[in-house]
């Protein structure tokens, strides 16, 4: 944002370049246009062609440099180059402004010392002054440390011109970045390509050891020795075998306690006739031994009754 307000600024000036046509205009504009606030961006204005022509005139060169620091130099540039165009106050203060927007890159630079050399301040109030009046500005987010002496700068806003010798420099470093931004690239693709790898052989185990379970599965569900395969016929047969064995033991009893109840002449039922007629006998002694229990009970009773009770039995 603050960048595109320092462009906003200029656009007058870069209009006024058309009609610059003398060397004491473009002179003229470019003290204007470093006077002026919030213009902190010169870079168009120093490669239109009325500015740059007054790298041909001797006596106005000096302005063409002056325009060049305020671009990109530093005040202590401005002091150690002879024969530039004085500053007023505005000018002064915009350049110290830009100054320590270059300044701050290097922590070393930020202490009060420094900047007192560096921005040819008196005293370490001044310091402050300048640091203060650049937060105002916008220029950049800084906080003053007066025990320590020293400057903490959290951000600077992009209102620098790149200086032309920088240039390579600053393709180098972009050029590191980037191979280093290659070779990150290629480690990652080649874990990712490990990973996967290692995914695809996991999920061929997991199959693999699906299709073995399986078959386990289905070989123990055939397997003619399973209890709970052949054990579910063997009942139905067993069901159906005992049955049989039953109804014909109990129709042998019938038959045969039925030939003896009507004295048959078949050779095997005497003996069970004779054997039921002992059980009778038997049975009888016990209804006999039950008679007499109710005779003691019922010795009150007339005879008339206990003969009636013994019919009823």
């Amino acid at each position: 944002m603050e960048q595109t307000k320092a462009l906003n600024a200029l656009e007058p000036f870069l209009a006024l370049t058309k009609s610059a046509t003398s060397p004491r205009a473009a002179a003229d504009l470019i003290s204007r246009a470093t006077s002026a606030p919030a213009t902190y961006i010169f870079t168009e204005l120093l490669a239109s062609t009325q500015i740059q022509a007054l790298a041909s005139s001797s006596e106005y060169t000096p302005y063409l440099t002056h325009l060049q620091i305020f671009s990109h130099g530093l005040y202590s540039d401005y002091q150690s180059t002879s024969n530039l165009p004085a500053l007023n106050d505005a000018q002064k203060l915009k350049l110290r402004q830009l100054s320590l927007l270059t300044l701050s890159r290097d922590k070393k630079n930020m202490t009060y010392p420094a900047l007192q050399h560096h921005l040819d301040l008196a005293s370490p109030r001044e310091v402050e002054d300048i640091v203060i009046s650049a937060v105002y500005a916008g220029l950049l987010d800084a906080k003053l440390n007066p025990l320590r002496r020293v400057v903490q700068v959290s951000s600077v806003a992009p209102l620098r011109d790149v200086q032309p010798a920088t240039v390579p420099s600053i393709v180098a470093t972009l050029q590191q970045w980037s191979a280093r931004c290659d070779a990150t690239l290629a480690e990652i693709e080649e874990s990712i390509a490990g990973i996967k790898k290692e995914a695809a052989k996991t999920a061929n185990e997991k199959r693999e050891w699906d299709r073995t379970f399986q078959a386990v599965v289905e070989a123990e569900t055939r397997d003619p020795t399973d209890v709970t395969g052949t054990g579910a016929g063997g009942s139905a047969g067993g069901g159906r075998g005992p049955g049989r064995r039953l109804g014909g033991g109990a129709a042998a009893r019938t038959t045969r306690s039925g030939g003896g109840g009507s004295g048959g002449g078949a050779a095997q039922g005497a003996p069970v006739g004779s054997g039921s007629k002992r059980g009778m006998e038997k049975l009888t002694e016990g209804l006999d031994d039950h008679d007499e229990a109710m005779d003691l009970d019922d010795e009150g009773d007339t005879p008339g009754q206990k003969r009636a009770s013994r019919r009823k039995l």
